[in-house]
């Protein structure tokens, strides 16, 4: 008898084999039910997460209007050969048509094989590494000051601060006036000490001193603010730990405040890497690229093809443009890839 049975039962499986309806019912209703359950999921996290939709979307459309489409337009003009003489114009009542041309890679050739370009290049990584090795070692030295107990610390936060809460153009020309070779302050002092005038900025070597002088100024206070920040969440009981096992100052430095503030000091020196690389205002308004072009770095240059040359080529400044956006997320990947070969998440 129960032999039998299993020979039925043998049968009927294998009558399904045959006919696929074991491997196939299974399979359509799987399939079906993750296709639903995709639309349904998602129809969830809409209902459930409306307000944060409702919320993020204008930012989103905002930002593509403001960015994405001003990159896809710069993009492509640098395709083309593009200058104030073939694009689209009014002049009066007449309208005049674009009649500038698709040129592929030409201006990317161009601008590549441009003894310009390398020099501009060279002096754009000196200065930006200048003034974020400067920036964090003195942000790093103030913070470190400011995180101890001492009368009047509040005070002295306030005045390091202070660069900070000027608007940056206030600064600048601050400095202009600091640095101006006959009316300046600072030459007052040194002809005072029977030391003659220093050219600031009319002597290349002096200005590109007086360009990194005056955007470490105004990046120390952020700096200083991010580390004391990054000091203050490290607990208080490693140092307390440290100091009973006879470790001295530098050592507690050394081997707690460095190790403690690494993701904060690479957060930090990646925002500034990328803004220095970027910073326009310092440079334009302190030198307008001068004297000659010794301070020219590639945003200005970028600037001068679109804004100052005749005729005015709009191509070759976004060409610039471009150039700049990819060696910046070029660094941006390098940066990320070896934090992570340090065990940092970013």
């Amino acid at each position: 008898m129960a032999a039998h049975t299993s020979q039925s039962v043998a049968k009927a499986a294998g009558d399904d084999v045959e006919h696929g309806d074991v491997a196939r019912g299974p399979s359509r209703r799987t399939d079906s039910g993750n296709r639903t359950g995709g639309r349904g999921g998602l129809r969830r996290a809409l209902a459930t997460h409306w307000y944060a939709w409702a919320m993020v979307t204008p930012v989103v459309l905002v930002l593509g209007v403001i960015i994405g489409w001003p990159l896809v337009r710069g993009v492509y003009l640098s395709l083309t050969d593009a200058n104030e003489r073939n694009v689209s114009r009014t002049i009066g009542v007449r309208h005049i048509e674009a009649t500038y041309e698709f040129v592929g890679l030409d201006n990317y050739a161009a601008v590549l094989s441009d003894p310009v370009f390398l020099q501009r290049l060279v002096w754009t990584v000196v200065w930006t590494v200048a003034c974020v090795s400067i920036t964090f070692t003195l942000g790093l030295a103030l913070a470190t000051m400011l995180n101890r107990d001492f009368k009047g610390r509040a005070a002295y936060r306030m005045a390091l601060i202070l660069p900070w809460a000027v608007p940056g153009f206030v600064s600048v020309f601050a400095w202009r006036f600091l640095f101006n070779r006959d009316n300046g302050i600072l030459n007052k002092i040194l002809d005072g000490g029977g030391i003659s005038a220093v050219p600031w900025l009319d002597d290349p070597t002096w200005a590109k001193f007086a360009v990194i002088t005056v955007n470490v100024w105004l990046g120390v206070p952020f700096m200083m603010v991010a580390l004391l920040g990054g000091m203050q969440s490290i607990p208080g009981e490693l140092y307390e730990a440290a100091e009973m096992d006879g470790a001295r100052p530098w050592q507690r430095f050394r081997h707690i405040t460095l190790p403690g503030l690494r993701a904060v000091s690479m957060t930090v020196i990646l925002l500034s890497t990328i803004w220095t690389f970027n910073m326009f205002p310092v440079i334009f308004l302190l030198t307008r690229g001068g004297p000659g072009d010794s301070t020219e770095i590639l945003v200005t240059q970028a600037f001068r093809e679109a804004f100052i040359t005749s005729p005015r080529d709009f191509a070759a400044s976004a060409t610039w443009g471009v150039l700049i956006l990819a060696l910046l997320m070029i660094f941006a990947l390098v940066y990320r890839r070896s934090l992570r070969k340090q065990g940092e998440v970013w």
